[in-house]
């Protein structure tokens, strides 16, 4: 993969292009291109997770349209980490994509191999191992790959070497100086990287609006502790399935105070066990035990470690508080970390999930209390260490909401980069990078949500999204008219079925005019003019009850018209 390419030997256009596809708009879904002389390099191919406007939505994935005619073009996917939000679209695009090569760290590697086993009939996938300093020639572009600190093992930063300039590319990335299961940044290679000197920055704005510096996993690991020292019955310990240091800083503590290890969740276990086969997460032989053990201990030496710290229905903490596991039950005397911040969105779930573990006799300790969870998102002192070191041309914040990257330039701002050098862009965006320029081209590339539910990838639109919106906030109002076909009048008196929207014992006066309107309004179109047009018909009915029930209930519930012709 090491190559010595000589970028004087191209006869190319002096432009570089830059495709964000995802994580310029939001959290997640992370996918850049980088294009030269119609040659494709992508960063990245993540997923972004459903809000709470989403009903029914799993995941929401990159639009690659644009790749759509171009996949002999594409060189390679390289990822800079083994999170969702960088790796869980594979299984969606790869096959859209051609099938290219991918480049990931063992970990990451481990972890995007576990997943593919979930979906059997997927292509088999053209993945190459690499370090995380190493060196991949993919003509025209020389990726160096260097080691970053973020709250998962593994994770790389990239060079990317190009016939226009040099690339900095952070991925996500903090400065831990005491990382639990990771090695220290080191600053210096990363200085010694940028004497080449940068054009770019691209550079994650998650904490951008986040003063100081992060914590180290060593002081979350301190803080924990304190809480191993005083619990005296069992310690259950909630995190992101992903958060491998964590999950470490919490074994270290079970073998420190001689408690049992219990890890519950699909995704957790596939994560440590992935971990621990690589060397990742380090475990004494006997300190993992099964739930079916528990009775045999007393609860002074167990500690469970599992998924649900955000309050997700079907993990594990979200069972226990519900009283749904089949093995374990929280009781009084049970102290529960949640060892993570609240996602945005979150905020209700993590409340309920708060209240039932209390109302069992659980103490609660979170990170609002005390620390025990770090970011593993660089904050602003770190991010304007970043901008010193690379000391770029031009920057570009990436990996953040628009608010967030705006905060990020201003950092920029501040150390003195000038206005026009700095780029904040959309999804969607053609970015051109020259060696004297930067500038955002007038035209776009599609990048609007791709929605994945179930088994189907892109099948539900807006228009179906919107119809779930509106079925989840006002409901569903559905009338049935039987129309004779001799007379075109109506048959019987209209059947109505109401989920969501009104009790129809309690509307009876509501249900009797809505009847005699849809009656009278069926007939004037149907006895004039039989046969009638009965799509013209649903139209009406839809329109007419639609006006007539918002202004009765103040609510517009989805309505569907069935007009049957006997």
């Amino acid at each position: 993969m090491k190559g010595g390419f000589n970028f004087s030997a191209i006869p190319s256009p002096s432009t570089l292009k830059i495709i964000p596809l995802g994580g310029l708009d939001e959290i997640g879904k992370n996918m850049t291109l980088f294009e030269y002389g119609g040659k494709i390099l992508i960063v990245d191919m993540g997923l972004q997770f459903p809000d709470t406007k989403m009903p029914g939505i799993d995941y929401i994935i990159p639009n690659v349209s644009y790749l759509q005619g171009k996949e002999e073009n594409i060189l390679g996917v390289i990822f800079t980490h083994g999170h969702y939000d960088h790796i869980g679209a594979i299984p969606y695009l790869i096959q859209k994509i051609g099938n290219p090569p991918l480049f990931a760290t063992p970990l990451t590697k481990g972890i995007i191999l576990k997943r593919q086993e979930d979906f059997p009939s997927a292509l088999k996938l053209n993945l190459h191992q690499i370090k995380r300093e190493d060196e991949i020639s993919l003509p025209p572009f020389i990726i160096k790959t260097f080691p970053q600190n973020h709250n998962i093992p593994d994770n790389i930063g990239l060079l990317i070497k190009t016939p226009v300039g040099n690339i900095l590319h952070t991925g996500d990335f903090k400065f831990d100086l005491t990382p639990i299961a990771d090695n220290p940044t080191n600053i210096s290679k990363i200085a010694n990287l940028c004497q080449e000197g940068i054009l770019l920055l691209m550079s994650d704005s998650t904490n951008a609006e986040v003063p100081g510096f992060s914590l180290s996993e060593k002081n979350i690991q301190e803080n924990l502790e304190k809480i191993f020292e005083k619990a005296k019955g069992r310690i259950i310990a909630a995190t992101f399935a992903s958060l491998l240091s964590r999950i470490q800083e919490l074994i270290n503590l079970a073998e420190k105070f001689r408690r049992k290890v219990i890890i519950e969740g699909y995704s957790m276990k596939s994560d440590v066990e992935i971990g621990v086969k690589l060397g990742y997460i380090k475990i004494k032989k006997d300190t993992l035990i099964t739930p079916r053990e528990l009775r045999h201990l007393p609860d002074r030496k167990i500690l469970i470690i599992c998924t649900g710290s955000q309050g997700e229905g079907d993990a594990v903490l979200m069972k226990l508080s519900h009283k749904e596991h089949p093995f374990i039950s929280i009781k009084k005397g049970d102290s529960v970390i949640l060892s993570s911040s609240v996602v945005p969105g979150n905020e209700r779930s993590v409340q309920e999930l708060k209240d039932l573990l209390s109302y069992q006799g659980a103490r609660i300790f979170h990170s609002q209390m005390m620390d025990i969870h770090a970011t593993g998102h660089a904050q602003r002192e770190e991010l304007k260490m970043m901008i010193n070191i690379a000391k770029p041309k031009f920057f570009m914040p990436i990996h953040g909401s628009r608010y967030m990257r705006e905060i990020h330039k201003e950092i920029a701002l501040d150390l003195k980069i000038p206005e026009k050098n700095i780029i904040i862009a959309q999804n969607g965006s053609i970015i051109e990078l020259r060696k004297d320029s930067i500038k955002i081209r007038k035209e776009r590339v599609p990048a609007g949500y791709v929605m994945v539910d179930g088994l189907g990838v892109g099948d539900v639109g807006e228009v179906v999204l919107r119809d779930r919106q509106m079925m989840a906030q006002d409901g569903m109002f559905v009338i049935v008219v039987i129309v004779d076909a001799s007379t075109g009048k109506v048959a019987q008196s209209p059947d109505i079925i109401s989920r969501g929207f009104v009790y129809l014992r309690e509307s009876k006066q509501l249900l009797r005019e809505v009847r005699k309107r849809v009656i009278r309004l069926v007939e004037k179109i149907t006895v004039s003019k039989y046969p009638a047009n009965f799509t013209f018909v649903k139209n009406k009915i839809r329109e007419d009850l639609g006006e007539f029930l918002f202004k009765k209930t103040s609510r517009r519930p989805m309505i569907l018209p069935v007009v049957i012709e006997v």
